[in-house]
């Protein structure tokens, strides 16, 4: 008999033991049903014994399961106890939304409406790669942003949900040529170059998500600049250099400019939820919570026809199991290689290679 099971094993038999369907535990659990499955067999395994009948009908416990249960559940409760002995439940939990106007704001209003109780604090720095730095120094809790564009390293020690394709757009100034269209084609920046956060190390999934989309198409990535802190100074600095701004759609109102979204086809970034592993708190199940609802509500994972989302993204948008998602980039850790918005997407935030 194992002396050091882990409480990850036990909590997966519990959660079956007491749905008796595998779909409705890997729900409850945030997990894919794949790894749910992996782990019962990983734990039948290590204690040499069948816990569950499984028929396509039905989920049942065996003798050694019905045996193992009331043992499973005091190990799991004095483990809680220990959990919360060292972490206070009600500490706050503090997450980077990038921008006052973005999806991630709108996850965090949604939990924090659902759930008062816990304390959500909001950070808006901008970059998804700087969070994820920031996630595992233990200096963050939860961040939004591209993980396809993380290093496989990065992602590997880190827990992440899709959560919405935005349409991409782009930022003109109102005397831009290409200002006076409703919607702009891509063949039409032809020979334009843009903002997209080139020279900020906190923000490179953004980059690589620029020149992926621009490769072949004529469209330039604006020269490193140094990077830019804040809302008004990225304001600023747009302003007087007259640049256009790869941005989504969410994005925030800018004097003298213009938000236009991209089509033929239309480009998607995929944003996902970020969180370090093994993070328990009630706050990370309200966002979890936050996101299904608008998900659902506004079809944010709904891919139109047509649309264009680079590979590496779409490997990891196909696979549910999070390390399914992680052996899908490539192992050098290089991620690089016309449809109607729908009413809400129409928003304007300073896009993730803003600051």
């Amino acid at each position: 008999m194992p002396h050091d099971l882990e409480p990850r094993l036990l909590r997966a038999f519990t959660a079956v033991a007491e749905e008796l369907h595998f779909s409705r535990a890997a729900a409850a659990l945030y997990v894919a049903q794949q790894a749910l499955s992996r782990d019962i067999r990983r734990l039948e395994r290590e204690l040499g014994a069948e816990l569950f009948v499984r028929t396509t009908r039905r989920v049942e416990l065996t003798s050694d399961g019905e045996r193992l249960l009331p043992h499973a559940r005091r190990v799991l409760a004095a483990h809680d106890e220990l959990a919360a002995a060292f972490a206070a439940a009600d500490r706050p939990l503090l997450v980077d939304v990038s921008a006052p106007v973005s999806t991630g704001r709108r996850v965090l209003d949604e939990a924090r409406a659902t759930a008062p109780g816990s304390e959500l604090i909001a950070r808006f720095h901008s970059g998804l790669t700087g969070a994820a730095a920031d996630i595992l120094a233990g200096r963050l809790d939860v961040s939004f942003g591209r993980v396809a564009g993380l290093a496989p390293a990065t992602l590997s020690r880190l827990e992440h949900r899709p959560v919405r394709y935005e349409p991409m757009a782009v930022v003109l100034s109102r005397e831009h040529p290409l200002a006076r269209l409703e919607r702009i084609p891509l063949d039409a920046l032809a020979g334009e170059t843009l903002y997209a956060g080139a020279g900020n190390p906190t923000t490179a999934e953004w980059t690589d998500l620029a020149e992926r989309l621009f490769a072949g198409r004529g469209i330039a990535v604006a020269a490193p600049f140094p990077q830019i802190e804040g809302e008004a100074e990225f304001i600023r600095l747009v302003a007087k250099h007259r640049w256009p701004v790869l941005a989504t759609t969410e994005f925030v109102d800018m004097p003298g400019a213009v938000l236009r979204p991209l089509v033929d086809p239309v480009p998607l970034a995929l944003v996902s939820m970020v969180w370090r592993r093994g993070l328990r708190h009630p706050g990370l199940t309200a966002l979890h919570e936050a996101v299904t609802t608008l998900a659902a509500a506004g079809r944010w994972l709904h891919r139109p026809a047509g649309s264009w989302l680079p590979d590496p993204d779409a490997r990891l948008a196909a696979l549910p199991d999070p390390d399914a998602r992680l052996a899908a980039l490539p192992e050098s850790g290089d991620v690089r290689p016309a449809a109607q918005l729908h009413p809400d997407d129409a928003r304007l935030t300073v896009p993730p290679g803003a600051g």
